[in-house]
């Protein structure tokens, strides 16, 4: 190929940028690697001389040296004295007739193939199989506490301390059951707030609490085991089940919780139950003290386990928190989880396993195989935020907001939407249950409720009629949003539901015509 071939073929790849740009030379190689990989350059072609393209192009001769010698480093090129530099002959060549045939405008007819996936990607994927965005705070998005009242100034007057005073701790790796002194910190608040019995031995720190129910199961489940859930329950933990091979049985809630009688009739010999006892996902109710003890007596004799995630236990506004099952278990059947999404931020990403001594090294090693341990400066302000007595403070604060909040939405909402989303307050969590007009579709409403930026999670058609009295509902997140946003976002769901019940109206008028 000439010289003016070259420049010409070099055309739609190389326009150097004299000033403000990337270096030359890497320019200069990007723009041969761009036209040998589309095949406009073929293997074994002889490149022009170093000296004649940098007359061609203005540049240093030794611009054009870095950049041929890095292309024959990565295996573009090759050079051999005497014979100059050439494309190399090893490149995949039925690659570079496709290239070829692109760049004449011919497409090729090789089909795409969707990957192969695993069994578990597969499970996984047809679990969150959902089309709406989760994780946008906006009005009644749940899981979202009062981001407005985290301390971050503290925070960061803790985390700068750190930084200044043990900056080579903060970059090392930690114990894999997580940083010492916050393992402690939790030991001694799930004992005093929580009932739970424990030492920091029995403490695993994780990436949050769905981190470490995906820690527990593939812990305790091989393919084929049985494991409860609650129906209607919680959508990622039936993820990480399904993505270890277990047979889900759903079990239904009532307004007492988990039917364990039930339970018991559909799969007695269950591996694992896992349960929301303090303020059930979604519904809200709280597990009875007799069925805590049935659920503990059928662990035992059927020598399963119980995940008890209280991802919602400290926010209880009519009595003090209540107890975690854990706190009854004698036989060492429950593995409590918690986390501090709900109590300070999400972002934090910092959740707990309380994990019964007989499953310690397992679930240990386990983490080990996962990803060793959480940040260590994450974990280390965490430590002396709680230590200082700054996290006690802040969750009987925020419980009082939350208090506060949850009579705001109510109030709003009877005047506001003149009925037409019936809200009753609830004795405990971050979020309340709406019901809907009979006959109107919660997912419609939520559907439509999303594309004007509002949140309204559709309850399940699962969930009991002695709880929802036969009509659809939504679920409503109050803890992180200000009265203002929630009744700019209650006049949004109003002019929905309103919208849903006219087309009811006219869709039963056109049936009797």
């Amino acid at each position: 190929m000439s010289r003016a071939r070259v420049a010409d073929a070099l055309t739609p790849h190389l326009a150097l940028q004299r000033e403000g740009g990337e270096a030359m030379h890497r320019q200069l190689y990007s723009s041969f690697r761009s036209a040998i990989l589309e095949g406009m350059f073929a293997p074994g072609m002889r490149l022009p001389s170093t000296r004649a393209l940098a007359d061609d192009l203005g540049v240093s001769r030794t611009t054009v040296l870095q950049a041929f010698e890095r292309l024959v480093s990565e295996g573009y090129a090759t050079a051999r004295s005497g014979a100059g530099t050439r494309v190399a002959t090893t490149l995949n060549t039925s690659a570079h007739r496709r290239s070829a045939m692109r760049v004449e405008g011919r497409a090729p007819r090789t089909p795409e193939r969707a990957p192969r996936l695993s069994r578990a990607a597969t499970e996984m994927i047809d679990e969150f199989n959902v089309s709406r965005p989760t994780h946008r705070m906006v009005p009644f998005a749940l899981g979202y506490p009062a981001l407005d009242e985290f301390p971050v100034a503290l925070w960061a007057r803790i985390t700068g301390r750190l930084w200044r005073t043990r900056a080579t701790e903060m970059l090392s790796f930690t114990d894999t059951r997580g940083h010492p002194p916050l393992r402690e910190a939790i030991a001694q608040y799930v004992s005093t707030a929580r009932g739970v019995r424990c030492s920091a031995d029995n403490v695993i720190v994780t990436n949050g609490a769905q981190h470490g129910i995906d820690l527990m199961a593939r812990v305790l489940l091989d393919p084929g085991d049985v494991a409860w859930v609650e129906q209607p329950g919680y959508r990622p933990v039936r993820a990480s089940l399904r993505a270890v091979g277990a047979q889900i049985v759903r079990v239904p809630v009532d307004e007492h919780g988990l039917d364990v009688s039930e339970g018991e009739r559909r799969a007695p010999n269950a591996r694992v139950a896992f349960i929301t006892p303090s303020y059930q996902a979604p519904l809200g109710v709280t597990l009875t003290l007799e069925r805590r003890l049935a659920l503990l007596d059928w662990a035992a004799r059927a020598d399963a386990w119980v995940l008890e995630d209280d991802y919602n236990g400290e926010y209880r506004y009519d009595t003090d928190p209540i107890p975690a099952v854990q706190a009854l278990d004698r036989a060492g059947r429950v593995i409590y989880i918690g986390t501090f999404s709900k109590t300070l931020a999400p972002g934090l990403r910092v959740g707990y396993l309380v994990v019964p001594p007989s499953l310690l090294h397992a679930a240990t090693r386990a983490r080990l195989a996962s990803d060793m341990h959480t940040s260590v400066e994450v974990q280390a302000a965490l430590a002396e935020f709680i230590a200082g007595g700054h996290f006690a403070r802040h969750i009987r604060r925020t419980r009082e907001l939350y208090r506060q909040r949850q009579r705001d939405l109510i109030e709003l909402a009877s005047t506001i939407t003149g009925g037409l989303l019936e809200m009753r307050p609830a004795p405990a969590g971050m979020r309340l249950l709406g019901l809907l007009p009979r006959g109107v579709d919660a997912g419609a409403v939520s559907w439509a409720a999303s594309e004007r930026g509002v949140l309204a999670t559709p309850i399940s058609r699962a969930a009991p009629a002695s709880i929802t009295e036969g009509r659809e509902g939504l679920m409503l997140g109050y803890a992180a949003y200000d009265r203002a946003a929630t009744e700019g976002a209650l006049r949004v769901l109003a002019q929905v539901v309103r919208e849903q019940v006219t087309k009811r109206k006219a869709s039963r008028v056109a049936g009797v015509r």
